[in-house]
């Protein structure tokens, strides 16, 4: 995304086709890209030339079928823990802490990436495992931004089952602690899938502005305070860079937290 006027003849194109995803108008894509009218009909031309744009038949213009063959090739080969590996690096490296990034599977959240901290430990955790969503800090941050009927249907389909004494079995304290987390923009686990282990975790957003997973770090319980606002900050950016970096929407993730 270009900042002021475009200047060179690929800025130029990029910013039209880029209104061109919200506008049909003529006049409205020339306001949203900053050019002349004549420069951004003349590249609209090029780009129905290519196949990028299309016209609708009401004087206004469509993106073209070009765009979604590239946007499906490019999907095909998109990895969500590759885009996400630098953020997450960075998190370890800030905090010293095990970083994870999970993305949601049904009524589970299955770890895509783990970084081990720097600690004379190992979690159990590892990529490819599956784990309810209502006992990680992940999990319960990607349920807060589920609606009310969705996850009224994953507690009746899970039950709540516990994992360990601590996990949250009730659907009221459940719903409180989603409640805090949306207000937050961050989900905690105190030993509720690991009696050991606390956990920090915020949600991840696809391209879609939907939410997809989280990125969390975990530690050993007397290691990680829950409430340290210097860790929080640290795990909520990580989530923001990496949604940033899968292509969601700046405009959603100003409505996160």
């Amino acid at each position: 995304m270009t900042t002021g006027v475009p200047s060179g003849s690929i800025d130029k194109a990029l910013t039209v086709l880029e209104a061109l995803a919200e506008h049909s108008r003529l006049t409205d894509i020339a306001t949203a890209s900053g050019l002349p009218k004549s420069t951004v009909h003349r590249i609209l031309q090029s780009l129905i030339g290519w196949g990028f744009a299309l016209v609708d038949g009401n004087g206004g213009y469509l993106p073209g079928p070009r765009i979604l063959t590239l946007a499906g090739r490019v999907m095909s080969r998109f990895d969500p823990a590759q885009h996400a590996r630098a953020a997450l690096r960075d998190l370890r490296d800030r905090t010293g802490m095990t970083v994870h990034f999970a993305i949601r599977g049904g009524d589970e959240i299955v770890y895509v990436d783990k970084i081990e901290g720097r600690r004379p430990y190992q979690m159990k955790s590892r990529v490819g495992m599956a784990v309810p969503l209502h006992t990680t800090a992940i999990g319960k941050a990607v349920l807060a931004h589920l609606d009310d009927a969705e996850i009224a249907a994953i507690v009746e389909r899970t039950g709540l089952s516990a994992v360990t004494p601590r996990s949250i079995a009730d659907p009221a304290v459940l719903r409180e602690q989603l409640a805090a987390a949306l207000t937050a923009g961050y989900a905690v686990d105190d030993g509720e899938n690991d009696v050991e282990i606390r956990c920090i975790g915020a949600a991840v957003f696809d391209h879609t502005g939907n939410v997809l997973g989280g990125v969390s770090i975990s530690a050993l319980s007397f290691e990680l305070d829950l409430t340290s606002a210097a860790l929080i900050a640290e795990v909520t950016g990580a989530a923001h860079a990496v949604s940033l970096a899968l292509g969601a929407p700046p405009a959603r993730l100003s409505d996160v937290g």
